[in-house]
């Protein structure tokens, strides 16, 4: 089954959506068709065994396994795959709190992300115990929170760090944020094929924009298909009328390629 088709079947409809680990190992299927999630899943279940408390997760995972944040490569696609974090102990804040998660999962505790802007931790569901799996599962104050968001997104003081940015991020919008790093190092590293496959997952989840819809089209004239991105774009038009105009500029300017 082709991974997006896969993806969708998973994502749509009603209810919470995949467990993470079945949606992220979802994602990866489209870097590789021929993956295989077991091995996967048996390192997540391998990684929970004996796990008892939150102290031991974060002994487990940061110290015992050496799970770490990649910022020598921060924007290597592979820090976004789910079995390449698993393999390399290496990812970014929110593929590592997902792995977090799922170990959490199967050891009976209960953990959830909290997708700030420019930033990613997870805590115990229902607590302010805030953990960065970037920084090894150091705990982290509401202040130091605070700090990770200015540093990440360059917020000055006059932009307020409330704790709305500090809401839980429930499972399709967690898939979505993967997709956008993915999106980001893709298209860093000039890997159009790459960068379509992503896009059309994340058009599956909410928060699209317009800026999705034409990035996919110029990613389809990058490849060389400029009649199939004025299409696309052509037909997202009565979804988008408030952007009709601009997508059917932007269909033009695909088409003109070839004259």
């Amino acid at each position: 089954m082709d991974a997006v088709q896969r993806f969708a079947e998973l994502v749509t409809g009603r209810g919470r959506g995949p467990d993470l680990d079945v949606g992220a190992l979802a994602i990866a299927a489209g870097s590789d068709p021929g993956l295989d999630p077991e091995p996967s899943l048996r390192e997540l279940d391998r990684l929970a065994e004996g796990v008892d408390s939150l102290e031991g997760l974060v002994q487990r995972l940061f110290v015992d396994n050496g799970f770490t944040g990649n910022s020598d490569d921060y924007y290597d696609p592979r820090n976004s795959l789910l079995p390449e974090v698993l393999r390399r102990r290496a990812g970014i804040p929110i593929t590592l709190s997902l792995v977090a998660i799922e170990v959490g999962r199967r050891a009976g505790i209960a953990l959830e992300g909290v997708g700030m802007p420019g930033y990613f931790l997870f805590r115990p569901i229902g607590t302010e115990h805030y953990l960065d799996a970037f920084d090894g599962g150091r705990a982290l104050t509401y202040e130091e929170c605070e700090q990770r968001f200015r540093s990440s997104t360059g917020a000055g003081d006059d932009v307020p760090f409330t704790g709305r940015m500090l809401a839980t991020s429930p499972t399709r919008a967690i898939l979505a944020r993967v997709l956008e790093n993915l999106r980001v190092a893709y298209r860093n590293h000039v890997q159009p094929e790459d960068v379509e496959w992503v896009l059309r997952m994340r058009l599956l989840l909410p928060g699209v924009g317009v800026e999705h819809l034409l990035e996919m089209g110029n990613v389809l004239g990058q490849q060389g298909r400029w009649d199939e991105g004025a299409k696309f774009l052509v037909e997202q038009s009565d979804g988008w009328p408030q952007h009709a105009e601009v997508l059917d500029h932007a269909a033009r300017v695909l088409l003109a390629n070839l004259n």
